[in-house]
């Protein structure tokens, strides 16, 4: 049973999209009634349709003056070329941008501007990019969809099923010369980038915001009081707001258990393996190894890396190991205090969020913390990481395969158990006691 909050509009969310459907009944074969969200029964509201890629609600004349409320924009991806044909639009939803192609066909006379739909775009343009407050606040939303097949009854249906897919600014609009993958002409038209912005707690517009900008009974200042914290932003601020209200998917950064293991039977599996039989029982001496792991993934990032030193067992609170990042040029650099912890666990093991936590706590302004294990990041370990914006750079099993085997091809002709072997012996000389801000003299 689909259950329907007080017409939210949800991101990712699959609406049915009938033609005829009342506007008074939230649910349609199982679906939300796209028309009972978007014109609600009873309002006068005429049914914003979705039968062309740009549909624009009719413009209205408010008490503080004339507006056009919103704007629906929808694509149908099966319609695109085929990849040779790079002319179709691109919905990159975790990372808050779309690229949208207007409506100009190959044999449609004029200029872009003659068809209804880029017309409606082309108008809203200079409100968007507008300068003033004045202007964005009249500036028509973009609501986003994607047209999706559904398989009913055993047949897949191209038709009658829309996701909704965000809000949107225009970025940008730019002309462009197309050419027609079938006969070959060439035609104007524009495309747009647009940013979709972050939606409220449970990623959800709600639908009154749209209602209000319909009602001419509301001005446009009053009818910002249902639209999304991103959207009253970027109308107070304008485009410098855009790269901090653009919405973000964490789980695009999120990696999965697979993605922080080897693939099966592949020397990085093989090697993890032996990392993990080698050290397993004297767990202290894989610290170092962690060390130096921490210290190529560091050097990779262009910085210059200097190592330090191991932590005493026992007395490190939660810190393994010490090392110096310097940022910048030879002439001019900072250095960096960089904080390791190591954990040696069953390869496919978790480490919780606790875990990183006790890294976390150890920093202080301007530090840096590297957790190296032979395991994978849980979930919500990775997720506080991101959203809390820790300066922690996780280092899974994966990638720890990844290190030593080219460590071990670098400099013990492949051979890793010499490696380990060598690292052990190196061990009982890498421990001292000494406070970790003391690397930044060495």
């Amino acid at each position: 049973m689909v259950t329907i909050d007080f017409r939210w509009m949800n991101m990712g969310e699959t609406l049915r999209y009938a033609q005829g459907a009342d506007t008074a009944i939230p649910a349609l074969d199982g679906y939300p009634n796209y028309h009972y969200l978007t014109s609600p029964h009873g309002s006068g509201f005429a049914k914003l349709m979705l039968e062309s890629g740009i549909n624009r609600a009719k413009e209205i004349e408010a008490i503080d003056g004339s507006r056009r409320p919103v704007i629906a924009i929808r694509s149908s991806p099966w319609k695109a070329g085929h990849e040779s044909n790079p002319w179709h639009d691109e919905f990159d939803m975790d990372h808050g941008h779309v690229r949208y192609f207007g409506d100009h066909k190959p044999g449609t006379l004029g200029i872009p501007g003659v068809t209804v739909g880029n017309r409606a775009l082309m108008e809203a343009w200079p409100l968007h990019s507008g300068t003033s407050r004045a202007e964005r606040v009249l500036a028509p939303p973009l609501l986003l969809f994607r047209a999706v097949p559904q398989v009913v009854d055993g047949t897949t249906r191209f038709k009658g099923y829309v996701e909704f897919c965000g809000v949107a600014v225009i970025e940008r609009l730019e002309h462009v010369v197309q050419r027609d993958a079938e006969s070959g002409e060439s035609f104007p038209n524009i495309v747009l980038d647009l940013a979709v912005v972050t939606a409220d707690d449970g990623d959800h517009i709600d639908m009154r915001w749209i209602d209000d900008r319909r009602n001419a009974e509301v001005t446009a200042e009053e009818a910002l009081r249902y639209s999304p914290q991103s959207w009253q932003r970027w109308v107070q601020e304008g485009r410098s707001a855009i790269p901090l209200i653009r919405r973000r998917v964490l789980s695009s950064k999120v990696k999965s258990k697979a993605e922080q293991m080897p693939e099966p039977n592949t020397p990085g599996e093989q090697a993890l393996h032996e990392v993990y039989r080698f050290f397993d029982g004297r767990k202290h001496s894989f610290e170092l190894l962690a060390a130096r792991v921490a210290g190529e993934v560091l050097r990779g990032s262009g910085a210059t890396y200097h190592a330090g030193w191991l932590t005493r067992a026992g007395g490190d609170g939660g810190v393994d190991f010490v090392g110096r990042l310097d940022v910048g040029s030879l002439g001019s650099n900072t250095p960096l205090v960089v904080l390791g912890q190591a954990k040696c666990v069953i390869p496919g093991s978790s480490i919780s969020p606790d875990q990183v936590a006790r890294v976390v706590a150890r920093l202080r302004r301007g530090w840096l913390g590297v957790f190296v294990t032979t395991g994978v990041f849980s979930r919500q370990a990775q997720i506080e990481v991101i959203d809390d914006q820790y300066p922690v750079v996780l280092v899974s099993g994966r990638a720890l395969a990844e290190e030593v085997l080219r460590m071990a091809a670098a400099s013990f002709n492949g051979d890793l158990r010499v490696m380990l072997e060598a690292l052990v012996g190196e061990y009982p000389e890498s421990v001292t006691q000494r406070r970790p801000e003391e690397i930044l003299q060495a």
